[in-house]
């Protein structure tokens, strides 16, 4: 992706971010507790499975860390944007 067309597609997300190197985009969430931060990791792993795009998480109490790439090609793609849309709209979070 062109680096326009990458910040295009930022700028339609919450708190995301461009990795250094423009091949990632990540957002860092914050909750109460482990069980929160668990059950939206449970979400994201819906959102994972339903669309074939699985990230990198990373979690523990009171956080959760998504990076979302496109391993096949080594970049990010127009997916990447996708989930991390429907990321922020799992709701409880």
């Amino acid at each position: 992706m062109a680096n326009d067309e990458l910040h295009e597609y930022l700028r339609n997300l919450n708190d995301w971010e461009l990795v250094p190197g423009n091949k990632e985009i990540k957002k860092a969430f914050k909750f109460k507790n482990f069980s929160k931060a668990l059950y939206f990791v449970n979400e994201v792993g819906r959102i994972a499975e339903s669309e074939n795009h699985h990230p990198d998480i990373e979690f523990g109490w009171g956080y959760c860390c998504i990076r979302l790439s496109t391993h096949s090609i080594g970049g990010l793609h127009e997916n990447d944007f996708i989930v991390a849309a429907k990321i922020d709209g799992i709701k409880n979070a």
